[in-house]
């Protein structure tokens, strides 16, 4: 290969190339990296010159790419990810001085359960640091990553990138909470009986508890889906509401005094909650912190794992 080519490029019209291809508009390309319109029209000016090719083909309010510029980008990421790396080996992180801003995707039951002790002790550690959090789960996790609206999340996942690394924290043992105390232990056929709280996103008004059930031929019934896990306490106080959680998130809510929360009255999988970061992030100095920091507070601190 003539590396005088390389000559020619500047890192910045690739970086800007780059979140192009991810945005496919000129708008959002700007917003994501602090430039204004202008700036980015200019510098997509300046990349077509330099490929000779449109490389984006306007189709409604999207910039669809053209072939080329398919082509380029399949050679280009691996090279600009390749050159992050190589630049994070040149700095150090000391998290006491540091004033950096964290990106981090967590799942609601995470964010409610795991994340006050991880944020008291990077409060001393890091006073200076900035964490933004964003709510993800195992359908958008892979393209908050990819987007880099995260750099690192925690939730349970399913398929990643291929470029993506996956680290298991803790295996979850699903069970079910209740605002009313009992001394004996719920059957299967009171679990069916009482009416059910779904937490979920995407306002379903299902979850894995239905597959599960279905295979041993029962069905539950489901009266209240709600978004988040924080609302719960207040609104199941004095009803005979029940509702299935990780077992991390149910020793949470018995902390607030207002449920009690027990085994699920029937043998279900465990679920698996892991971290997961682009192989890009593998070396950066602080990320590393970051990640080591996630792994000591939300991973199971019985299991004995290296830290990253």
């Amino acid at each position: 290969m003539n590396r005088n080519e390389l000559r020619k490029a500047d890192i910045n019209l690739m970086v800007v190339f780059e979140t192009l291809m991810q945005e496919r508009n000129v708008t959002r390309a700007a917003e994501k990296l602090f430039l204004g319109q202008p700036t980015i029209s200019a510098a997509l000016n300046r990349l077509r010159a330099l490929f000779n090719d449109p490389l984006f083909i306007r189709v409604g309010h999207r910039m669809e790419p053209t072939a080329r510029a398919q082509e380029i980008i399949h050679h280009l990421s691996p090279a600009l990810d390749a050159m992050s790396v190589a630049l994070s080996l040149t700095r150090e992180f000391d998290p006491a001085s540091s004033d950096m801003t964290f990106r981090i995707g967590l799942s609601d039951d995470v964010e409610y359960s795991l994340m006050p002790a991880l944020l008291r002790a990077i409060r001393e550690e890091a006073p200076g640091v900035v964490l933004v959090i964003k709510q993800v789960n195992y359908w958008n996790i892979s393209e908050l990553l990819m987007s880099g609206e995260v750099t690192v999340g925690v939730c349970l996942t399913r398929e990643l990138p291929a470029n993506a690394k996956r680290k298991l924290l803790r295996s979850i043992q699903p069970m079910v909470v209740r605002a009313d105390k009992s001394a004996t232990p719920m059957t299967l056929d009171e679990y069916c009986s009482r009416p059910h709280v779904v937490v979920s996103h995407v306002a379903n008004i299902s979850s894995f508890a239905d597959e599960w059930l279905d295979a041993i031929g029962r069905k539950r019934h489901a009266v209240l889906s709600v978004p988040q896990y924080s609302t719960l306490p207040a609104l199941m106080a004095g009803t005979d509401l029940l509702c299935n959680l990780p077992d991390h998130l149910t020793q949470a809510m018995i902390n607030t005094g207002r449920l009690y929360g027990e085994p699920l009255p029937f043998i279900t999988p465990n679920l698996e909650l892991s971290m997961t970061w682009l192989s890009v992030m593998d070396t950066d100095p602080a990320e590393r912190w970051l990640r080591s920091r996630l792994e000591e507070f939300m991973g199971d601190r019985d299991r004995v794992s290296p830290i990253l």
